[in-house]
């Protein structure tokens, strides 16, 4: 399928590993002139586009910044990708969880992506591009140890699809793809939270991975490939599908079945 989006524009964040930088080579394949940040320049994100910046999006004022760098850089955005976010497992408990680690959550999953959207739109209207936001099915399945998280990307669904229903007349579209289990560093890391579950647990790092996808209901057996997040970025940033506003996707190896 041809995309036809050589010559095009795009900003991505939180592009240094995992699913953001699959993102960035991915766009970059299809001939897409990609402006990328994360808070550390990994060497694959070098190698996949010469326009990085380092920048931490939990500090308002870095958020224009960045986009003020993109635009001069780029000439214009037609594609914007909302990818930073993280989610520290809350072991403790809702009680030990502070003010700060809520505010925490929410500036690095939910206003990192406002904020960077906001400086962006007048460029994306101009152009009438599109925002992609990287959410996660946490928003639809809360869980306990991701309480913060879970809620912070719940706000980014809602976000997406009240901005689309604004701007989609304008010719803008937002939509949005959230994640079940996927194979990026939040698992695979030797020091990482899954690591530190399957120490709990007594048994292999690797071991416990073979199973996650059992315990959690996924029933294709396999974690989601940061790979197959990009396939579907590069398809909604082409515009092949120009009447998908506002939507959510899931991309969970049917993890969500129930809902």
């Amino acid at each position: 399928m041809e995309l036809k989006l050589d010559g095009k524009t795009a900003l991505v964040t939180g592009a240094s590993r995992g699913i953001g930088l699959a993102i960035v080579q991915a766009l970059a394949a299809e001939g897409v002139r990609v402006a990328a940040c994360a808070r550390t320049a990994s060497e694959p994100l070098l190698e996949a586009t010469s326009l990085t910046r380092q920048v931490d999006l939990t500090v308002p004022a870095q958020a224009t910044e960045l986009v003020d760098w993109a635009l001069a850089e780029l000439g214009g955005i037609d594609i914007l990708v909302n990818n930073v976010g993280a989610s520290p497992a809350r072991t403790d408990g809702f009680q030990a969880i502070s003010d700060d680690d809520w505010q925490y959550a929410f500036e690095l999953n939910f206003f990192s992506a406002v904020r960077t959207t906001r400086a962006a739109l007048p460029s994306l209207l101009e152009r009438r591009g599109t925002v992609i936001n990287i959410g996660s099915v946490n928003s639809r399945l809360p869980l306990p140890r991701l309480i913060d998280y879970s809620a912070a990307k719940a706000a980014l669904a809602s976000f997406g699809k009240s901005l689309a229903d604004e701007v989609g007349e304008a010719g803008v579209r937002v939509n949005t793809i959230s994640p079940g289990p996927t194979r990026t560093a939040v698992w695979t890391a030797t020091d990482g939270m899954a690591a530190g579950l399957a120490k709990s647990a007594g048994i292999d790092h690797e071991e416990f991975l073979a199973q996650v996808p059992a315990m959690t209901g996924m029933n294709t057996g396999q974690f989601t490939e940061p790979a197959e997040m990009a396939v579907l970025v590069a398809l909604l940033a082409s515009g092949r599908v120009p009447n998908m506003n506002g939507s959510d996707l899931i991309l969970d190896g049917g993890m969500l079945k129930q809902l």
